[in-house]
């Protein structure tokens, strides 16, 4: 049961990065989001990555690692746009 709460409640913070990341992606813009704001939660969920395999919680683990995964791909747009990459 405790499990599963973690596990429902990680499929609801991970899924809410999807409408920004979509956005960004098919705008090709991150000028809302600031560097020390991206920076800071990559390093926080890496981080709770690492405390979720030292525990051994699944729930942890996985929705840290797909939200660390959404927050990649959303910096390195932000780096293709401050270089001014475009598509």
């Amino acid at each position: 049961m405790v499990t599963a709460v973690g596990l429902l409640a990680g499929v609801l913070t991970t899924a809410c990065w999807w409408p920004q990341l979509h956005r960004s992606w098919r705008t090709r813009s991150t000028d809302d989001l600031s560097w020390s704001y991206l920076v800071m939660l990559a390093l926080g969920v890496g981080l709770w990555v690492v405390y979720g395999i030292a525990m051994g919680d699944p729930a942890v683990t996985i929705a840290n690692t797909v939200t660390f995964a959404a927050l990649a791909v959303l910096i390195g747009i932000k780096v293709r746009s401050v270089r001014g990459v475009k598509g």
